[in-house]
């Protein structure tokens, strides 16, 4: 790329979370703890799904899926934040910044890709139980499953080349802990018009077309639930609908504020982002657990071996 005058940038300084002067340990303590937990919680799960004949079904397939996005998601920016709050260099190079926004709007969108097909997976369950086992047979559950990591890569690099094309040459200062879309867009020496456009565009169509099928498939269930007579066979249903919808609004919450909302702010960004990187990966493993006693007892045969028999 060529410029007059100008030399293009090499490296950026990451400034870190605004206005937290004086409780770099507190927050690193804080953090490292999320991140742990979510490591740790996310890999019983999926351990326990390795190891269990009783998870061999589409539902526990898309959990286990769930579970290694929630483990590398956090991974994108954790680390490198952790390390500005324990006072080592902030800058991150030019190739760092291009993985950092590639794989956090990759890992992220296959994110929304396997809510909406995990809705798809709960309408098919509850709403057609007798036909579940061929709806959801194993090459359909391949093939969303593909659809969906693959379909995230497309939308990722179709990102990430609008985003870097444009020219970066100073300064270089990105006003958060991690490079994103708004924080680049404003560090550009270009019209970033048409950037805007096109990254609010994908981002708003991939979340609100996923949001709408996910609306369809639990608006049919819940259709469904209200012909069923008995309460005990409703609190049935609903159970297994629950854990899903909380991780869902989980993440949508963010995704709307940050990508979508027309009026940006810096510390209100900065706390939706750290919601969305460091504490909502760490929660999903408590929510598909405490309302699951399967998860949970393959959690204890995992911890405590030889301790439960069939």
């Amino acid at each position: 790329m060529k410029m007059r005058n100008h030399t293009p940038v090499t490296e950026s300084l990451l400034i870190g979370i605004p206005h937290t002067e004086g409780l770099e340990n507190v927050l690193f303590d804080l953090f490292v703890g999320f991140y742990l937990l979510t490591l740790l919680g996310n890999l019983l799960i999926l351990l326990a799904i390795l190891t269990s004949s009783n998870f061999y079904t589409p539902m526990y397939f898309f959990l286990g899926n769930l579970s290694v996005l929630d483990i590398f998601f956090p991974s994108v920016s954790s680390p490198q934040m952790m390390l500005c709050l324990m006072g080592h260099s902030h800058n991150i190079s030019y190739q760092g910044c291009v993985t950092q926004l590639f794989f956090h709007h990759f890992l992220g969108c296959t994110e929304c890709f396997l809510y909406t097909v995990m809705a798809y997976d709960r309408f098919a369950a509850i709403c057609h139980p007798l036909q579940y086992t061929i709806i959801m047979n194993h090459p359909v559950c391949t093939i969303l499953t593909l659809g969906t990591w693959m379909g995230s890569c497309v939308h990722a690099s179709v990102l990430t080349f609008l985003i870097f094309k444009l020219p970066y040459c100073g300064p270089s200062e990105v006003d958060t802990f991690f490079c994103d879309i708004p924080v680049m867009l404003s560090l550009a020496w270009a019209d970033t018009s048409l950037a805007q456009m096109v990254s609010f565009t994908n981002v708003g169509v991939v979340a609100l077309m996923c949001f709408l099928l996910i609306l369809t498939s639990y608006t049919h269930i819940f259709v469904f639930m209200l012909k069923i007579s008995s309460l005990e066979g409703r609190r049935r249903a609903f159970s297994t609908c629950s854990a899903h919808l909380t991780s869902i609004l989980l993440f949508y919450g963010p995704v709307v504020l940050v990508y979508l909302w027309p009026v940006s702010s810096l510390w209100l960004d900065t706390v939706v982002q750290v919601s969305n990187n460091i504490v909502t990966p760490s929660l999903n493993p408590l929510i598909y657990t405490l309302r699951n006693k399967d998860v949970k007892l393959a959690l204890r045969k995992v911890l405590i071996p030889g301790g439960y028999t069939c």
